[in-house]
């Protein structure tokens, strides 16, 4: 079973930068996806970037150009840096993963493994 773990989420001032880290424990294959969403208090979970088993990835519209994923294969870790950082951006912030090929950043429900998420919270 594949256990997710999030780290790095604090509070900002906007303007600011935060480095989330999601550890992956347990056995995961070569297409294995994985990715980062985001929810806001009473908002639906949305998703900030995709980082397909391919190496490709994909951003939302709302953080291209601001946030950067990366994956350190060694360390079986995956990782989402953001900068200018912006009120908005505040919510709790998810890792998932999934072996669905199709899986979308618009669809949540394609992917089956989920973290515990951890919150960012940006001022103005």
């Amino acid at each position: 079973q594949v256990q997710l773990v999030e780290s790095g989420g604090g509070s900002v001032q906007a303007g600011g930068s935060l480095r989330l880290s999601c550890a992956v424990f347990g056995y995961v294959g070569s297409t294995f996806s994985m990715a980062w969403f985001r929810q806001a208090p009473g908002r639906e979970r949305t998703g900030v970037g995709l980082f397909n088993s391919n190496g490709s990835i994909r951003y939302a519209d709302s953080v291209k150009g601001r946030f950067t994923i990366s994956k350190d294969h060694a360390k079986n870790t995956l990782y989402l840096q953001m900068n200018s950082l912006q009120p908005e951006d505040t919510a709790i912030y998810y890792c998932a993963g999934t072996y669905n090929v199709y899986a979308s950043l618009l669809h949540p429900g394609d992917f089956d493994s989920w973290g515990q998420g951890t919150q960012v919270t940006v001022s103005s």
